[in-house]
């Protein structure tokens, strides 16, 4: 680029405005589209005392929300085809681990058929997700402050 002048020399300074400008677009869609990609689904679970159960591997969760709804990871299905649904994902795979997370407010009649659904399913291990005891709570972040 050419100066403007008697002089013919280059202009060695790079201009930053558009890419600053971008930047600042980009960052804009990213913060409103993160809250979007949380993905779950919004189950009260049930306390319990027992110790956080420490994993690194994603495992096959099985979700019943207030409505009675079932969900294997985040795909609705019915408890009438939960037992076929199971058995095709478990063919391929070498772990067949699988975790139940209920509503506590949901009738205990509905966990049960859902767990025997599981089980008929060939399921090796049946695992409960609840949420941390308050008292646990409060004990950890009294451990944490001293």
């Amino acid at each position: 680029m050419m100066t403007g002048g008697k002089h013919s020399e280059l202009m060695s300074e790079i201009n930053v405005t558009p890419f600053v400008d971008v930047m600042l677009v980009l960052l804009i869609i990213f913060m409103v589209t993160a809250p979007m990609m949380i993905q779950g689904l919004n189950v009260d679970l049930p306390e319990a005392s027992a110790k956080p159960f420490e994993s690194e591997k994603e495992h096959l969760v099985i979700s019943i929300n207030k409505e009675q709804q079932i969900f294997v990871n985040d795909f609705e299905v019915t408890v009438e085809s939960l037992g076929n649904k199971l058995t095709k994902i478990l063919q391929g795979r070498t772990d067949r681990d699988v975790y139940l997370k209920a509503d506590k407010g949901i009738p205990y009649g509905t966990v049960v058929q859902v767990m025997a659904e599981i089980k008929g399913a060939g399921v090796d291990q049946l695992g409960m997700i609840t949420e941390l005891a308050i008292i646990d709570k409060i004990r950890d972040s009294e451990k944490i402050k001293s």
